[in-house]
């Protein structure tokens, strides 16, 4: 008798979706609230690095909500722009009324030329991080109030933020805010999935709007990433404001003569 060959498993994609709420889950079990940061157009010509961050608690990924839906949330490069709008209005709602809390950062061109891209991604998820809590809500507290403490102390005291940073990629030197960092962390964590969602949905309708502001570059379309056609573009048109000069020459210095240069220049 022939033996078959055991048959490979095979993760199915909604299994694998499912897995990401279970991530969290296991986050919380040591902290009242998660954050999950990502960024979108780290990577880009052109256009500012915007960064989400999304907090959840346990009361949310066991909601109704979480249990049918988490299932369609996946990282934003993974989802058609159809998905991404959809989810991102459910994201609205969900925020509006108070089951989840969501904010944006970004670090325009002029940030990222002065930070480089890693200083301006970090300002950016800095900056999403601060609509939601400061970084010194996570300082050590002071005592906690006790019989003799004064009516000022009393009223004075905050109690620990209970909340775990995740952040997509690798860990952040110099960042004001303890995280985890969580690699393909919009594969594996569904608060890190959430925020890429609404940082590449932010930041495509950004783009949507420098393309009307600088025509010709095809800005709506691939939205300031290194493309065939936006290559072709800045060597017929020039850079525009919203270039980063160094990610252009990096690209370009073996496309055209050294002398020509200056056309990615705005003199």
């Amino acid at each position: 008798m022939v033996k078959r060959p055991p048959v490979p498993h095979v993760s199915h994609p909604m299994t694998t979706r499912r897995q990401l709420r279970r991530f969290d889950l296991k986050h919380l079990k040591t902290h009242d609230e998660l954050i999950g940061v990502d960024e979108a157009g780290r990577g880009a010509l052109a256009g500012p690095v915007v960064a989400a961050a999304v907090l959840v608690t346990r009361d949310f990924l066991e909601s109704r909500w979480a249990d049918v839906n988490a299932r369609r949330i996946n990282d934003s490069k993974q989802l058609v722009v159809a998905e991404r709008d959809a989810l991102y209005l459910e994201f609205e709602t969900l925020a509006a009324e108070g089951k989840i809390h969501a904010n944006y950062g970004l670090a325009d061109v002029a940030e990222i030329e002065s930070l480089n891209i890693l200083g301006a991604t970090k300002l950016a998820m800095r900056r999403a991080l601060e609509g939601i809590y400061a970084p010194s809500a996570f300082a050590a507290p002071p005592a906690e109030p006790d019989l003799f403490s004064t009516a000022e102390e009393i009223a004075a005291f905050q109690p620990e933020v209970r909340a775990r940073i995740l952040i997509d990629g690798l860990a952040l030197r110099g960042f004001p805010y303890p995280h985890a960092a969580i690699v393909q962390g919009d594969t594996r964590s569904l608060c890190i999935a959430m925020a890429s969602i609404i940082a590449k949905v932010t930041r495509d309708r950004l783009l949507v709007e420098l393309d009307a502001k600088y025509p010709g570059y095809g800005l709506a379309q691939h939205k300031g990433y290194g493309t065939e056609e936006h290559r072709d573009a800045v060597l017929r048109l020039g850079r525009c404001a919203e270039h980063r000069d160094m990610f252009l020459r990096k690209l370009l210095a073996s496309r055209i003569d050294p002398g020509q240069l200056g056309l990615l220049t705005d003199d």
